[in-house]
């Protein structure tokens, strides 16, 4: 058991709280947000909240620090948490450069402390299971990842909301779900290199999109492709095909309030089977697999050089949506990882 703070206590620091709530592995004992309505929720739940980060980082029985901030604040808050000498539990995406990136992950090998990221749909069942078919070769060599996560949600914010802003979410189909995506292409395919997107808003006033397309290329020659929409209502898809077969992965709801995932395999020379996967809490899988790591139980399943990969994948996607053009995906400096820290 490791006690955390969870900072930011919005929408989704409110599931982070209700998900953890008989964790065996995370205590939250304190709730950071400068918002009066967020603390409330908070302290009617037992947890002591404040308006500034120094009060966690300053409370030496603290483990750690969950991030449900805007995405702008993450580079500031992780290294400041891990200068701290507390582990941190980040949502997606990272950051939204390279730099910020590397600047944070800099900090955390440093200071030694486990970097957690909210990349939870590695966690879901049909997800373990796509993986491990592609690692037994049972599908042949993995060619093509296809995927969709789109939604509708943010159709009831107000204009003025951080998360529809071009300043503080750029591309916001992109950090809101497509970069999940993102995430899982990288997982099976490792580090892309190039990226092809178009961006529109077409059916809403969302400064920062509401309709977005990717196209990765991976360095062995593999391509994803990526779809990610904010006025459709919730649909969620992955397929990945390879030489010897392919497995598709539907969504029955969004992630979160999971309702499970029907998934379609289909192998060469046999008929194709569907299975039933039912309702998962990955969010909290991925937070807990996060306190086992600092706690030294386990190997946290996301590395630093695919949480890099994903932000500069994120930014050359960025890039790409402005100038209509193939982007190069930076290589990561790799500055941030050669400190022989052992947090992974």
């Amino acid at each position: 058991m490791i006690t955390a703070a969870v900072v930011g206590l919005g929408w989704w620091g409110q599931k982070v709280l209700r998900d953890l709530e008989h964790s065996e592995y995370v205590e939250i004992t304190r709730g950071v947000d400068p918002s009066a309505t967020g603390r409330d929720a908070a302290a009617e739940r037992g947890i002591a909240t404040s308006t500034d980060l120094a009060d966690p980082l300053a409370d030496a029985e603290l483990d750690a620090v969950i991030l449900c901030t805007p995405h702008k604040l993450h580079a500031e808050q992780i290294a400041t948490a891990a200068r701290a000498g507390k582990h941190v539990f980040c949502e997606k995406p990272l950051t939204t450069t390279g730099a910020e990136a590397e600047a944070a992950l800099g900090a955390v090998v440093a200071a030694g402390v486990q970097l957690g990221i909210g990349h939870e749909r590695r966690f879901e069942p049909a997800v373990l299971h796509l993986r491990e078919l592609c690692r037994s070769g049972e599908l042949g060599t993995p060619l093509v990842f296809e995927g969709n996560f789109s939604q509708d949600k943010f159709l009831e914010l107000p204009g003025d909301n951080w998360r529809l802003s071009n300043a503080e979410a750029p591309v916001g189909p992109l950090s809101a779900t497509g970069i999940h995506l993102v995430d899982l292409a990288i997982a099976i395919f490792g580090r892309p290199v190039e990226v092809w997107a178009r961006l529109s808003t077409q059916a809403t006033t969302f400064e920062n999109g509401d309709t977005l397309t990717v196209t990765m290329g991976f360095e062995k020659g593999q391509t994803a492709m990526i779809t990610a929409i904010l006025a459709t209502p919730f649909a969620g898809r992955v397929t990945l095909l390879g030489s010897r077969g392919w497995l598709e992965i539907r969504d029955r709801n969004h992630p979160e309030d999971s309702q499970g995932w029907d998934v379609t395999t289909a192998l060469r020379g046999r008929a194709p089977i569907s299975t039933f996967y039912p309702p998962h809490p990955s969010v909290r899988t991925n937070l807990e697999e996060f306190a086992r790591a600092v706690a030294g139980e386990t190997t946290y399943s996301v590395t630093l050089e695919e949480m890099l990969a994903n932000v500069y994948a994120f930014e050359a996607i960025t890039r790409s949506a402005r100038s209509g053009k193939v982007e190069p995906v930076a290589a990561a400096a790799g500055q941030a990882l050669d400190r022989g820290s052992t947090a992974t």
